[in-house]
């Protein structure tokens, strides 16, 4: 888009870009624990959208919608780093969780129900969920998985929002693990593996979820979680 002048009309990408920020703001959100606000995403994103318009080359041979998209998604990460938005209670809680099915399943020799996983945890099924949506299950393959440990001092972002170079996303690649990913997929509970489905490869945000299975964006976000448990329990033994 170009002004009489044959310059950049600056005013009118941004415009056609917002749906980018927004639906890269609620992509996000649902690896987020409930204090961000989506809001707040969008506002960061919109500035990371005004520095890609600034640095923008397209002599460089990347589409301007691959480079805007990495300077977004690169503006709400910083922004999110700064605040170390998870704390070290719900990573621990996390954890506990992905231990709990992972016991479970070894004893039961099937996935375990959501009341299953409560009694192993000690509460109650409502709280149990509650635990499931303050947690928000976030990247199923994490740096230290593959690399033999990180401190858990360190920011959460910085280890498990790792550089292109080391991207836990790269080594979904290798076949092997890509394989166990499927059947370990294939393993969750049907409405379950539908959420995977819709989120992962249709790229639906939480709402857009809900709507379709008629449940509340809530309930979406700790069944999302429980799925991230119970597929991070069966890839460690990978």
């Amino acid at each position: 888009m170009y002004t009489a002048k044959g310059q950049l009309d600056r005013e009118a990408l941004i415009r056609q870009y917002v749906p980018l920020v927004r639906k890269l703001a609620h992509h996000m959100i649902a690896k987020l624990p409930p204090n961000v606000e989506v809001d707040d995403l969008i506002q960061v994103g919109m500035i990371g959208l005004t520095e890609a318009l600034a640095r923008y080359q397209a002599s460089q041979g990347v589409q301007f919608e691959t480079f805007a998209t990495q300077r977004i998604r690169g503006a709400m990460l910083d922004e999110l780093r700064e605040g170390d938005w998870m704390s070290r209670g719900s990573r621990k809680s996390q954890k506990d969780i992905e231990q709990a099915v992972h016991r479970l399943e070894q004893k039961l020799g099937r996935s375990p129900l959501e009341s299953e996983i409560a009694a192993e945890l000690d509460l109650p099924l409502s709280e149990y969920q509650s635990l499931l949506g303050r947690v928000r299950g976030t990247q199923l393959v994490y740096l230290e998985d593959m690399t033999g440990g990180a401190d858990d001092d360190d920011s959460f972002l910085d280890r498990h929002v790792a550089d292109s170079e080391a991207d836990p996303l790269e080594l979904l690649r290798n076949q092997r693990l890509r394989q166990s990913l499927v059947g370990a997929i294939e393993g969750l509970p049907e409405r379950e593996q539908y959420i995977m489905s819709m989120y992962y490869e249709q790229d639906m945000n939480l709402k857009e979820i809900a709507a379709v299975l008629g449940i509340t964006e809530s309930r979406v976000c700790q069944l999302h979680s429980q799925s991230i448990a119970r597929l991070r329990a069966k890839m460690r033994s990978h």
